[in-house]
């Protein structure tokens, strides 16, 4: 029951948001089920879908101990399965056609995704492909698809990359020197199914890798910059920059992240952990497939080409220096993520400043180079990586710090020698 005192007060805080000017859009599957033991309901949560489903993942996990028991669940809601297993990292585009070439006759109702975000990516372009079809690169950039695509569910095994309930699929296009994007909320999967028992087997090293990943995904998020609230925004952008929702899934992460990542390090079995490092995974994914991501995103392209680093790495490596970078524009939000860890300072720029000290100490904790130099880039390559950083025009656009040649080449240089300053160096 709503009494007199709530309504008032409910009035109060819904004229609060219109007069601060909040602005938020949602969106995600239609269905998250999360916890340990989820993935069992597979087969039901499929079979509301259709009798056929393929499942993309890659060779470790269709070996797997855990593959029998899903495939099982698919088999008791007496569907038709079929099974690609040969999903390779960096999700090649001749790899994709040769999945759709494969499985177009047995028409899916239905497509998984299990694995980590190149098994998802892959599950969310084949079924645009079976659907729509014609090449991929028709597709590359945003609202390219015209529609609907076939269902997918996503399953993920490691707590990073957020591919389960993104608007979001990467691929690594060899007529391109960057990878490439496809981004509509089409592709949000139907169903993500989140089972933190699934991450177990992860190694540590990858663990630290995906979960900095996530933990760079939700800090990007909640400091984007704020685009004009138009009524067009969110039909005309498919990340709208940061905004009432996606800040709320923003610091869930956050907090969860840096909490149970140094515990999921220490002890991969620890139930507890896992289960609060994939929440924050979930969370962050909710809060960038709104939000976007912004400038350690579009650095990690260019550097990831360079050095064929894993994507985590990168961009885990460059977030401490973009956050240093866009400090004075973002005062304010890295001094909410201080709140959110407990952080106390006497001043608001402080308290910034003991955020990105904070994210600092946690990555190197768990192995995160401290420098470009560590992951290999060469000394004469930082104004090229500047320049190629520009060409992820959405990434750019996204920083809440403007952002030119100049101004990244201060975050590689930066980056590269391991000498980040306090933010007033950058006001």
């Amino acid at each position: 029951m709503v009494t007199p005192v709530r309504a008032g007060r409910l009035k109060h805080f819904l004229k609060e948001l219109l007069m601060n000017g909040y602005f938020g859009v949602m969106r995600a599957p239609r269905a998250i089920h999360f916890g340990c033991g989820q993935r069992l309901g597979l087969g039901r949560a499929a079979a509301l879908l259709g009798r056929r489903a393929l499942v993309c993942t890659d060779a470790r996990f269709a070996a797997s101990k855990d593959m029998e028991p899903l495939l099982a669940s698919l088999s008791r809601q007496g569907m038709k399965v079929e099974v690609f297993a040969d999903t390779q990292p960096e999700l090649p585009v001749d790899g994709i056609h040769a999945c759709v070439a494969r499985f177009r006759s047995f028409a899916p109702d239905v497509v998984v995704g299990l694995g980590g975000g190149s098994c998802m990516d892959l599950a969310k372009l084949v079924a645009l492909l079976l659907t729509h079809k014609g090449a991929l690169d028709t597709y590359y950039g945003e609202f390219k698809v015209p529609g609907p695509i076939t269902p997918v569910i996503a399953m993920p095994t490691t707590a990073g990359t957020g591919s389960e309930v993104t608007p979001v699929a990467v691929v690594g296009d060899d007529a391109r020197d960057l990878k490439v994007g496809i981004s509509s909320p089409y592709l949000i999967p139907h169903t993500a199914i989140c089972d933190p028992e699934l991450t177990v087997t992860c190694p540590r090293g990858l663990t630290a890798i995906s979960a900095a990943d996530a933990l760079t995904h939700a800090i990007e998020a909640f400091t984007a910059v704020q685009h004009p609230q138009t009524a067009e925004l969110a039909m005309e952008r498919v990340f709208v920059g940061k905004n009432l929702f996606s800040d709320q899934y923003a610091l869930q992460a956050i907090q969860s992240i840096v909490a149970w990542l140094p515990r999921s390090i220490e002890d991969g079995n620890n139930m507890q952990a896992r289960t609060g490092l994939m929440y924050g995974a979930v969370c962050a994914g909710l809060a960038f497939g709104i939000a976007g991501t912004a400038a350690a995103h579009a650095v990690q392209y260019p550097v990831g080409a360079l050095t064929h680093t894993a994507h985590g790495l990168g961009v885990a490596t460059l977030l401490p220096y973009v956050m240093a970078f866009n400090a004075s524009h973002c005062t304010d939000a890295l001094a909410q993520i201080a709140s959110v860890l407990g952080i106390t300072g006497d001043s608001v720029q402080a308290r910034a400043n003991a955020t990105i000290d904070t994210i600092d100490a946690l990555l190197q904790g768990v192995g995160i180079p401290r420098t470009l130099a560590e992951l290999g880039v060469p000394a004469d390559r930082l104004h090229w990586i500047a320049e190629q950083s520009m060409k992820s025009a959405r990434l750019v656009n996204n920083n809440p710090r403007p952002l030119d040649v100049a101004g990244v080449t201060e975050i590689v240089t930066a980056a590269f020698a391991g000498t980040r300053q306090p933010m007033e160096s950058f006001a």
